[in-house]
């Protein structure tokens, strides 16, 4: 008779455990998308920024149609991205890359540095791709620590139970697109 206490005492302990380390997966999982979301929220205010600052330099630059199609192009190919977190990476430097365009061009164009519209809209976006690095960092550290859980020992087996697999990092892939667009008020 206790020898049936003792297996059902470990089998108890075993079950609350493996219940426990399975919250503790969904949690974190959990955390990422959460985490997610305040990245599409920043992506977001991004999108809503570009077409203000496009128009802006309408005005300016209208000659440079190729490069203000380039961006509009981008902006609406990461808006309507709706892939894998690498995708939505890769199109978010896409966009990233036009926009140092078109803010290469207000070096060509004087009176345009001194609009005041696009120079608040150059600190709103400048302000706003800060934002989507912090962001990116918490999600990335909440991605990190789901890939650990989902990969160590024990807890890999309860996860590939119940398919909690890893998920992707959103990173940047060039080293020239890590750095925020440049600003200069001068």
């Amino acid at each position: 008779m206790i020898g049936l206490y003792i297996v059902l005492g470990i089998v108890g302990i075993v079950l609350l455990w493996g219940i426990g380390l399975y919250n503790t997966l969904v949690r974190t999982r959990q955390h990422v998308r959460e985490s997610w979301s305040g990245i599409d929220t920043e992506l977001k205010r991004r999108y809503d920024l570009i077409p203000n600052l496009v128009e802006t330099v309408k005005g300016y630059a209208s000659h440079e149609k190729e490069t203000l199609d380039a961006v509009i192009q981008a902006r609406n190919t990461a808006v309507a991205s709706s892939g894998s977190v690498a995708q939505q990476a890769q199109d978010e430097n896409a966009l990233i890359g036009t926009l140092r365009q078109l803010f290469a061009l207000s070096e060509a164009y004087p009176d345009l540095k001194a609009n005041q519209n696009f120079v608040e809209l150059q600190r709103e976006l400048t302000v706003t791709e800060d934002r989507i690095q912090a962001a990116r960092r918490f999600y990335n550290a909440n991605v990190r620590d789901l890939n650990t859980k989902v990969e160590v020992f024990p807890s890999n087996i309860l996860a590939s139970m119940f398919n909690i697999g890893p998920e992707d990092f959103f990173e940047v892939e060039d080293a020239a697109v890590r750095e925020a667009p440049s600003v200069s008020f001068s």
